[in-house]
């Protein structure tokens, strides 16, 4: 099949016309090595002549690069040429460059002579991350002319994001961009004179969009992936050159790696936050195992915003910051005090996520009630937002302020946060205690409404509780409504308790790595709160 695929692709002949073949070509200079293990499955598929994207897929015959664009995440997947990690994974270098070859030429035919969308300077910059990294399968072929077209093109591809790498977007794609430089620097021949203003072209992107903690400004653990993965090609990159790594770069990669670490759940997956879900936890692992760093979770994020406990195989995490600024995050969600829990690989609480940067198939209107407050594990005011989300998308006024206090003692860890969100409409505070017993068998919590400023409640308002369950936990209320034992096929039982107010169970959902929605229940607890506040204590306790 895959040399049916190739035929279809290749066309050197035309290659050869626009790139000629007479020129001693540039060469690569290092080949750094990738040690992050690619999905086989989805290699098969590349070889069979499939890439899928979520929940969009395209036959490679059929790509006409001419009119593929950058705008949908499906083109900017085959622009970007991260798949070869993946074929890689499935196939030998002689089987696997025939089809990396054909595409590849492809690409040349279609781009390599202008500058157009496909020149973006973090598609750039994630091309030269994988075109160098796996050289021996674009580069392997017999025709001088394809091989110069090529490697001048990748020069070409340097030399543009000298310039063009601070035009990139704040955040992830300017570092993209930025890492691209750099690699091709190590790695072109001639290129060691731009490293230094590489390094620093990188640094400073770091800088605009990484808290000192390590975590983006985004707040997208999905997005944090995709950093750590960055910064290891990079390092790979200093490694095959024999470069010495600065001190400043390896601080980044690992702190990028430990906030990583504080949002992923017992399972080995992340917990889902700014419109993402858990992704694969094999590709999780993968890059984990092959990025090169090593790092403890992150337990106290302040900018990341992420606060980790965890206790004999017990972990919770909690939002504990303001959704993430505009400009880095174009979909943030209204998720502040929001927690998962998991025991083990057994997940518990959860929030209900979302698609993430992958094409979906969910409905736009679906896509935007997953960033609100209610769908997270959280307190919510008359079904109000914490955070206000406009018509437009963007986020509006509501959380500002996060006040933290942790602690430990010699029983138990304790974990306290409050935030403004509700003080313009409601004029309330909302605290979140939290307690995890130092066995893992105990969680205590507290949801507090303090007044604060000049806006009192008339009356009385509705607030809801809702700890969204995994998919495949069973939720069974007791006789006297203020409880539910919690069964679930991968752990022992939890009881959950509160005080002062009675549970309900409801449909809810959850979206999987591959942006689907699964059906699952959720605890709601349900009351009233006046304008002097109110508290409601509640307890999860594992039977055994």
């Amino acid at each position: 099949m895959s040399d049916d695929i190739v035929g279809k692709l290749a066309k050197p002949s035309l290659l050869r016309r626009l790139f000629g073949g007479g020129r001693q070509p540039l060469r690569l200079v290092a080949v750094p090595r990738d040690h992050v293990a690619g999905d086989r499955a989805r290699g098969d598929a590349l070889l069979a002549g499939r890439l899928t994207v979520g929940s969009e897929a395209v036959n490679l015959a059929d790509i006409d690069f001419a009119t593929l664009g950058s705008e949908s995440p499906l083109a900017r997947e085959i622009q970007g040429f991260a798949w070869l990690r993946d074929l890689a994974a499935s196939a030998s270098r002689e089987k696997g460059a025939r089809l990396a070859e054909a595409i590849a030429g492809r690409w040349l035919i279609a781009h390599g002579t202008r500058v157009d969308a496909a020149w973006a300077p973090e598609l750039w910059g994630e091309r030269i991350l994988f075109w160098t990294a796996y050289a021996p399968y674009i580069l392997s072929s017999r025709d001088a002319g394809y091989r110069t077209a090529l490697l001048n093109t990748l020069a070409r591809g340097a030399r543009h994001l000298d310039t063009a790498a601070d035009k990139a977007a704040p955040g992830l794609p300017r570092i993209t961009a930025w890492a691209g430089v750099v690699t091709a620097a190590l790695t072109l021949q001639g290129g060691m004179a731009r490293l230094t203003r590489g390094e620093s072209g990188l640094m400073r992107a770091l800088s605009a969009a990484q808290y000192e903690d390590g975590g983006l400004m985004s707040r997208s653990p999905q997005e944090e992936m995709l950093l750590v993965d960055r910064l290891g090609l990079v390092r790979a990159a200093y490694f095959a050159a024999k470069q010495t790594l600065p001190d400043a770069l390896e601080s980044a990669a690992a702190a990028a790696l430990a906030a990583l670490h504080g949002v992923t759940m017992g399972d080995g997956a992340l917990s889902s936050w700014q419109g993402g879900n858990p992704g694969d936890p094999r590709r999780l692992a993968a890059l984990v195992e092959g990025c090169g760093l090593r790092a403890r979770p992150l337990r106290a994020a302040r900018g990341w915003g992420y606060q980790r406990m965890s206790a004999l195989g017990t972990v919770i995490v909690l939002d504990a910051a303001p959704p993430p600024p505009p400009r880095m995050a174009a979909a943030g969600c209204a998720s502040t005090l929001a927690i998962e829990i998991s025991d083990g690989a057994q997940r518990l609480v959860v929030n209900c996520g979302g698609p993430g940067p992958v094409p979906t198939d969910l409905p736009p209107e679906l896509v935007d009630a997953l960033r609100t407050t209610a769908a997270h594990s959280t307190l919510v005011i008359d079904d109000t937002n914490s955070t206000a989300i406009l018509p437009d998308g963007s986020l509006g006024k509501g959380v500002s302020d996060v006040v933290i206090d942790r602690g430990e003692d010699n029983d138990s860890s304790r974990l306290e946060a409050s935030h403004d969100g509700y003080v313009k409409g409601f004029g309330l505070v909302h605290q979140r205690r939290l307690s995890l017993g130092n066995d893992g068998k105990e969680i205590r919590g507290e949801d507090i409404l303090t007044p604060k400023g000049r806006r009192k409640i008339r009356e009385a308002a509705p607030y809801a509780i809702r700890f969204h369950l995994a998919p495949g936990i069973e939720p069974t209320v007791t006789a006297d409504g203020m409880g539910a034992i919690l069964r679930s096929p991968g752990a022992p039982a939890w009881n959950f308790r509160c005080r002062g107010a009675m549970i309900m169970v409801e449909e809810s959902l959850v979206v999987d790595y591959h942006g689907r929605t699964v059906p699952t229940l959720q605890l709601v607890v349900v009351g009233e709160v006046s304008g002097v506040g109110g508290d409601i204590a509640w307890q999860f306790r594992r039977s055994s």
